[in-house]
């Protein structure tokens, strides 16, 4: 069947001529480093997303480093040692590993198969004493109950941080994922919604908290937070070099313009594809394909297949045949993260009770959306691999 011509790979081309003449652009200029197409870019993430404080790093991964040091830094000090951070089994890397990181406790929390995110149930019967923060995942672009989540941590005086890096877009109700905690982050990799190669943005809701942020961000210099440039060499914190450059910045800048179609066409893709595949009566009882709450607006960062057989290995089965047919899969995130080998490695205490992480693991995984148009031939490709691999 395979056709060496056609393939429907996680992510297309995302880079136009004209971003890539912002980059070139900024290396004509020789100023290379952090300046300012990253403070235009941080103004512009500001006004479209966030209403509030925005501060560009070199990754998504680095933004959520940064927001954990930043609530243990002393200047902070709302996090101290041995501190409880609940986050969904469903999580990539370095949205738990930042918690380890610095000091704190991790505790897993179940997610909801309808959703992919938290599960609410689970996430209050894991409220303790010792819980002080949430790092909540945004899987796949798609969300929990917000209003319900930021009542229950206003309730019980919990921290919310937003891992917004695949769900850049979406919103709740009409209002933009990422606004709703105190933290939140975002990525600019390659594959995601708008890219600047790398690169990703913290979200910070309050001024101080961003400041602390700058001048972690580099070298815990004063001269990163101050309003004209100077020349000090006073060093006033602790810090990383997690700037990104100006030639990053200078393609987000070029990207985010076209953010409003880029939404437009991953809402029509998943749409069609979506459709497509659950009417075909071929895949009845085969497998599902979440959607989101029709209140909500989800920006989906790829299309999450749930096999409904639970035969020992049949996802494995079919993601092999489906990827040598040229179709692209890749687990939802990293699946069960409690399940991962570095998880013994760190002795970290895992409770027992992830059930629906469990079966997220075994019996999903996800295929590509992209920017632009997909065509009924590509559909039909996709259809016709599916068939020969389930």
């Amino acid at each position: 069947m395979r056709n060496n011509s056609i393939r429907y790979p996680l992510t297309n081309t995302v880079l136009g001529n004209d971003d890539i003449e912002s980059g070139v652009k900024v290396l004509k200029s020789k100023w290379i480093t952090m300046g300012r197409e990253t403070v235009k870019f941080e103004n512009t993430f500001s006004k479209k997303i966030s209403n509030r404080s925005s501060i560009m790093v070199n990754s998504g991964s680095s933004a959520n480093l940064l927001i954990f040091q930043c609530l243990i830094n002393p200047k902070v000090n709302k996090l101290k040692k041995d501190d409880e951070v609940l986050i969904p089994a469903i999580c990539w890397s370095t949205s738990l590993w930042p918690i380890i990181q610095s000091g704190l406790k991790v505790k897993f929390v179940d997610i909801d198969p309808k959703t992919l995110n938290l599960d609410l149930d689970d996430f209050e019967k894991k409220i303790t004493k010792k819980t002080k923060a949430l790092m909540l995942v945004h899987a796949m672009g798609n969300c929990a109950d917000m209003e319900k989540i930021v009542r229950i941590c206003k309730k019980k005086n919990i921290i919310l941080i937003e891992d917004t890096c695949e769900a850049l877009g979406s919103k709740y109700k009409g209002k933009q994922l990422g606004t709703f905690g105190d933290f939140s982050s975002y990525s600019f990799f390659y594959s995601h919604h708008i890219t600047s190669g790398e690169g990703g943005m913290i979200c910070a809701k309050s001024s101080k908290d961003a400041d602390v942020i700058r001048t972690l961000r580099s070298h815990g210099w004063h001269r990163a937070i101050s309003n004209k440039k100077s020349y000090s060499w006073s060093f006033i914190n602790s810090g990383f070099n997690l700037r990104p450059t100006d030639i990053s910045a200078s393609i987000g800048n070029s990207q985010i313009k076209k953010l409003k179609n880029i939404i437009k066409i991953r809402q029509e893709n998943f749409k069609l594809i979506r459709n497509a595949l659950l009417e075909d009566k071929n895949f009845l009882d085969k497998f599902d394909i979440i959607e989101g709450d029709s209140n909500n607006s989800i920006v989906w960062f790829g299309i999450p297949i749930i096999l409904k057989s639970t035969k020992k290995n049949y996802k494995k089965k079919v993601t092999n045949k489906l990827n040598k047919l040229g179709i692209d899969t890749r687990p939802l995130i990293s699946g069960n993260f409690a399940k991962q080998p570095a998880i013994k490695l760190y002795k970290l205490k895992i409770n027992n009770d992830l059930k629906n992480a469990d079966f997220i693991d075994r019996n999903s995984f996800f295929i590509g959306l992209h920017n632009t148009k997909t065509s009924m031939k590509t559909v039909q490709f996709i259809k016709k691999a599916l068939y020969e691999s389930l």
